[in-house]
């Protein structure tokens, strides 16, 4: 004989039987990944009655007294099981096997036997909610620190959509009519590279500590948070290595913004949104835009796209774009010059954002650049005044009015100067030229890309990073022609230029870098 817990059994207090309450708990649930909702529900929907005893001399009893001869409960059980619980708090729970009937039945002590049954261990991890988080009791409890039931989530392997998940929802709906939680996330299993699972004797096993004594807990937790969990989780030397690319990428972009905001103080030489370079309004709406996206993969716990999405930024956006055009106006305008301070304004938001948005994975590193960053730019800063990244909210970018008209803009002439790269790449390739600088551009458009041009036409010499840019108009499709530049180095920006040697006391550099010298001289 067994006990069970009858799934369509209709209770005496509640309409919907064991199997209904669980279906419908289901359906209140959120699950990450999707998929888990319809496998939890196939279970529950298809199993028999849950059986709950179990043919063991060891485990928590099912302390029960069973007459002898119609097999049937004692009576009083609500108050039998009170009074062993009480003796297994005080004396521990072999005080149930030294119990007889005659201590606690009376004079019907002889009708009645002790049942030696104990119970499915997945009966014990199922109601942990109701010690551990406290119970419907505590649904409003937990503003001091303490948890509060039902659970925010649960979170095991996705084997636990027939363990612990399936025994935790079908106690919270006997006890309580609902899930002792509110969401669930289920994930794979680790993996060797060739999809093999983990095993000593193949040789295969690669140990968390030893990662993380060899390439840094950052590694192991980036690699963590950049694979996907709905699946199996693969880890090899080999991929542990592109994590270690990746880690690099974002930590050399951290290097720069800070190395490049290392003179800028944020209380005094901040510039307004509205007063920003146009390139520079576009930076922060890029900046905007990838938090935004960021942002809401976190709170679907899609971590691994946020951490795309976080690299994208570092490598492409950024580094290939955004900070190799600004580099020319950091290193060699005006020190206090708008021009810089728009450019190093940018970059504080920029780095803000970015520090935050990796502190939850990158948590040392984060921490390491933002100490730096309160030591330089953000000391004086009246609003920042904490220690740790770890007491920071995520950062707001400054609201950029233009910023859809901006983005739309910008699209396109990246897209342009990516053609315009490829030409130069060609022609370096060739040796026609050395670096871009050398080349001198010349684009034939019509129409909106014509328009385009001309608003940008003094700035696109450092968005293309070359010398010179020649815009014509045309009636076809945009042309790009690239030659040689027939001039001389100015030693000091680099560029190309047919005004060297003009200012007597500067032979050697152009008349822009004059002009920046007198400015920061005045300065």
């Amino acid at each position: 004989s067994q006990w069970f817990a009858g799934m369509d059994v209709q209770p005496i207090d509640n309409d919907a039987t064991l199997r209904q309450s669980a279906l419908a708990a289901i359906d209140a649930t959120a699950f990450y990944p999707a998929w888990g909702r319809a496998r939890l529900h196939a279970m529950i929907a298809n199993r028999p009655d849950w059986t709950l005893s179990r043919q063991r001399q060891w485990g928590v009893p099912m302390a029960f007294f069973i007459h002898k001869e119609t097999g049937a409960l004692h009576p009083n059980t609500p108050a039998l099981l009170e009074e062993v619980a009480k003796r297994v708090e005080k004396h521990g729970i072999e005080a149930w096997q030294a119990i007889e009937p005659a201590d606690l039945l009376g004079a019907n002590a002889n009708d009645y036997e002790k049942n030696r049954d104990t119970l499915d261990v997945w009966f014990d991890s199922g109601t942990t909610h109701a010690t551990v988080l406290g119970g419907p009791d505590n649904q409003h409890k937990g503003s001091h620190g303490e948890l509060t039931w039902p659970a925010d989530m649960y979170l095991e392997g996705s084997d636990q959509h027939r363990g612990w998940f399936h025994s935790s929802l079908l106690t919270g709906c006997m006890l309580s009519g609902r899930a002792p939680y509110k969401s669930l996330l289920t994930h794979g299993f680790v993996v060797d590279g060739q999809g093999r699972k983990m095993s000593k004797s193949v040789g295969n096993v690669i140990a968390p500590q030893k990662v993380s004594d060899s390439l840094g807990a950052e590694i192991l937790r980036l690699w963590v948070a950049s694979t996907d969990y709905s699946g199996e989780l693969s880890i090899s030397d080999e991929i542990l290595k592109r994590v270690v690319e990746g880690y690099r990428r974002i930590r050399n972009t951290l290097r720069f913004l800070l190395a490049n905001l290392a003179d800028f103080d944020a209380s005094t030489d901040v510039v307004a949104a509205s007063d920003l370079l146009e390139i520079d309004r576009y930076a922060l709406t890029m900046t905007s835009k990838m938090q935004a996206e960021v942002l809401s993969c976190f709170e679907k716990y899609d971590f691994h796209p946020a951490m795309s999405r976080i690299q994208h930024f570092c490598s492409e956006d950024l580094g290939a774009f955004y900070l190799d055009v600004l580099k020319d106006r950091l290193y060699t305008s005006a020190p206090r010059s708008l021009a810089r301070r728009s450019a190093q304004t940018a970059l504080l938001h920029i780095t803000q954002t970015l520090l935050k948005l990796m502190a939850p994975v990158l948590s040392f590193t984060a921490e390491e650049a933002w100490g730096i960053l309160l030591s330089s730019t953000l000391k004086s800063s009246p609003d920042i005044g904490r220690l740790t990244i770890f007491t920071e909210c995520f950062h707001v970018t400054p609201k950029v009015a233009d910023s859809e008209v901006l983005e739309q803009r910008w699209l396109r002439l990246r897209e342009i100067r990516a053609l315009v790269m490829r030409k130069l790449e060609d022609l370096r390739s060739a040796g026609n030229i050395g670096s871009s600088l050398q080349g001198e551009v010349d684009l034939t458009a019509h129409g909106d890309d014509l328009a385009l041009l001309q608003s940008v036409a003094d700035q696109l010499p450092f968005i293309f990073i070359v010398s010179r840019v020649g815009i014509h108009a045309g009636a076809g499709e945009l042309e790009i022609s690239i030659a040689p530049s027939t001039h001389q180095k100015c030693e000091r920006c680099w560029h190309w230029r047919d005004d060297i040697g003009q200012d007597q006391a500067h032979p050697h550099i152009c008349g822009r870098c004059v002009d920046n010298l007198n400015e920061a001289a005045a300065t």
